[in-house]
């Protein structure tokens, strides 16, 4: 997703009146639409007299522009309405000729935009859910999720504010009144939290595992280090080989054991750099200086590595997968404790973990009007959201599949980082997790950015009170992030909690009420029409309390 925050004085965009640019200058006069479009929005005082309504206003716009900007930035064209614009401030508009995004563009951003964290977690999902039970819900949970995001484009065609800058949560407090746009906040404020968490959280077993492999490759001799199997169960230790016929599977893991007897538990360098009590506070030194930037613009520059990420984690699934072999053993009996013993659930009692998963893994529901907005042929909007849908749950289950089927293990091994059952010597996955580390550490300064701008506002009405305000809140949710990564370093509880409780609220309550009270006012609600709706808002009920059935358990 890429964001645009405040620009700065240095913004060469941003100039007094009266100065000479080669940029049409508007005052809320009208562009001429046959011709031209708007850009994303740079914005200066013509007046310093009112710091607060200019702190009010520069939130509003500043809403308006990260939106706009989560198509490619070629593209990322945002009509804004000339009434939200105050007199005291003046617009620079770039001109160019009239072109919108094509299919292929909202498909793509759309996709990208699904595509997070969560895929990292998909084969433990599927682990938590049972084989068939994992593969079908990934399907319904898709199906559902794509349900609300239709809705939520109906609506805004319904109400004619499709090109209107608006987002849902406008529609929201439109629709069902002021509580209804405090939960859509609050829900997009908890989404951006929780996906700090996890970064923090897989920053910090990417830099601690992309150290451990040069320490190990430097430290121990090479033919040992050649010679470890690349996969890995840190959950298990390895029974005596009496208890299992794969006696070269038990040499195998072995030799990796002999990598963490000899080099884990016995030097200065396992206390100093422990992932769970030091890396943590290390990572502190290298994002504490990112997230202080007024405007964070530089690193949505980097917005290409995210794709870039994804199709190397999908190339890196298949080659191992490839190496591996298929491992399912259908029936049987399930021997816990044994590495070895493979045994393949179709149905497990703690299937709310993936729904929970699943729900923010499809969540696109705070910006899918955004992406949609600037599409060039807007009738096609629902058939490019199926498209995007049908792709994401693909890669998803693809995802999933793949690695849980191939994983040579006991698939209770499986964790909820499927790269922490590859062994920190593997060169693959060490160009994986340096490649995922540098990605998050441009993103993070992104998320903490949006998190801050949206509870400023909220709270004083700028997004920028001052610099103690600022360091303050950022301090508050460095901590909690540290806080996470020490005590509860579980990403697949964390995302299913977030993803359960946003999957609940935004995702299908508010769109659902959105619906019905629409048809009441249009004379047009029926009984199957409430049931169903209904029907739905208790399956997110449902998922969300689920999360705290499994507490324990997974």
């Amino acid at each position: 997703m890429s964001i645009n925050g405040e620009p700065g004085e240095e913004d060469p965009l941003l100039k007094r009146s009266g100065s000479s640019q080669n940029t049409s200058i508007n005052n809320r006069s009208p562009p001429d639409q046959t011709e031209r479009r708007r850009q994303p929005v740079h914005f200066g005082s013509l007046s310093d007299s009112n710091n607060h309504d200019r702190g009010s206003t520069t939130g509003v716009l500043l809403r308006y522009r990260y939106y706009g900007r989560l198509a490619p930035h070629s593209e990322s064209s945002f009509q804004m309405p000339d009434h939200v614009v105050p007199p005291d401030f003046h617009i620079v508009i770039p001109v160019i000729t009239q072109g919108k995004q094509s299919s292929l563009i909202t498909i793509f951003s759309l996709w990208n935009t699904m595509m997070g964290t969560s895929i990292l977690s998909m084969p433990w999902a599927i682990r938590q859910a049972g084989f068939v039970t994992g593969i079908s819900l990934l399907v319904l949970m898709a199906m559902l999720m794509f349900y609300t995001s239709y809705r939520i484009l109906k609506a805004m065609q319904s109400m004619g504010k499709t090109d209107s800058g608006l987002d849902f949560s406008d529609v929201c407090r439109i629709s069902l009144g002021r509580w209804a746009q405090v939960l859509a906040v609050v829900s997009s404020l908890l989404t951006l939290l929780g996906g700090a968490i996890v970064y923090w959280i897989l920053m910090s077993n990417f830099i601690y595992n992309v150290v451990n492999f040069i320490y190990h490759h430097s430290t121990s001799p090479h033919d040992q280090v050649s010679n470890t199997t690349s996969y890995v169960c840190p959950s298990m230790s390895p029974p005596s080989h009496g208890n299992h016929s794969n006696h070269n599977s038990s040499s195998n893991y072995s030799n990796h054991q002999w990598l963490l007897s000899d080099h884990s538990h016995e030097s200065t360098y396992d206390r100093v750099w422990d992932e769970q009590y030091t890396v943590p506070f290390f990572l502190v030194c290298v994002l504490a200086p990112l997230i202080n930037f007024k405007s964070p613009t530089f690193f949505t520059k980097f917005n290409a590595l995210g794709t870039l990420s994804v199709t190397y984690l999908v190339s890196f699934v298949a080659y191992n997968a490839h190496q591996w072999g298929f491992n399912l053993k259908f029936g049987g009996e399930e021997i816990s404790g044994d590495p070895y013993h493979i045994y393949i659930p179709e149905f497990r009692g703690t299937f709310a973990a993936l729904t929970g998963v699943a729900a923010l893994a499809y969540f696109v529901q705070n910006c899918v009007i955004s992406i949609c907005r600037n599409q060039k042929h807007p009738e096609n909007n629902i058939r490019d959201l199926t498209i995007a849908y049908t792709l994401v749950a693909v890669t998803y289950i693809y995802m999933g599949v793949m690695f849980y089927s191939s994983f040579p293990l006991n698939k209770d091994c499986i964790e909820d980082n499927l790269l922490n059952n590859i062994a920190d010597t593997d060169t693959l996955a060490f160009v994986a997790r340096i490649g995922l580390f540098f990605q998050m550490v441009c993103v993070f300064p992104l998320l903490l950015y949006i998190f801050r701008a949206q509870l400023l506002f909220s709270l004083f009405g700028d997004v920028w009170p001052s610099v103690k305000h600022v360091l303050v809140l950022n301090l508050v949710l460095v901590a909690i992030c540290v806080v996470f990564a020490v005590f509860l370093p579980h990403i697949g509880s964390i995302i299913g909690f977030v993803g359960a409780f946003c999957g609940f609220s935004y995702a299908i309550l508010l769109p659902c009420l959105v619906y019905m009270k629409t048809l009441r006012e249009q004379g047009k609600l029926s009984v199957p029409v409430i049931g169903f709706h209904s029907f739905l808002i208790l399956v997110g009920l449902a998922n969300f309390v689920g999360q705290f059935v499994i507490l324990g358990k997974t």
